[in-house]
């Protein structure tokens, strides 16, 4: 379901992407967290795409945790950390058309639709339609 990872995944781009992300963190241009559940990687949350106060979140589940409630709970982690430590004001993300488990993750969490766009998506390598949403840092009362 992501639409910029390959599949299958290129073992040379994932070792590079994976030796970056200390940099990345270091200079809060993105914040990659893995989900573990029972001592087994189940998962990631990420934040990436970081300028002027807005990011991109971004989530992927094993499909054998696929209904559990995982993503959300992490996803919902992660927005937090988002607006209250690292201080962004605004918060993107998207899913494929089809993908109503993602919708559904979003819109619990408090996004608000935005704009429906045509991409590819390198996973299935082919042409999606993708939902985008917004969501923007709570104001303090």
């Amino acid at each position: 379901m992501l639409s910029m990872a390959s599949y299958p995944p290129d073992l040379q781009v994932l070792g590079v992407w994976f030796a970056d992300h200390p940099r990345q963190w270091e200079a809060g241009e993105a914040y990659r967290f893995a989900v573990e559940h029972e001592a087994q990687f189940i998962g990631l949350v990420d934040i990436d795409g970081i300028s002027e106060g807005q990011g991109k979140l971004g989530y992927w589940f094993d499909r054998g945790v696929w209904g559990r409630g995982f993503a959300s709970e992490a996803a919902a982690a992660v927005v937090r950390f988002a607006f209250a430590e690292a201080g962004l004001k605004q918060l993107q993300a998207g899913h494929a058309a089809d993908n109503a488990a993602s919708a559904k993750v979003l819109l619990k969490l408090g996004f608000e639709p935005l704009e429906t766009v045509e991409l590819l998506s390198h996973s299935r390598a082919e042409l999606i339609q993708q939902r985008r949403y917004l969501l923007n840092r709570p104001v303090a009362g």
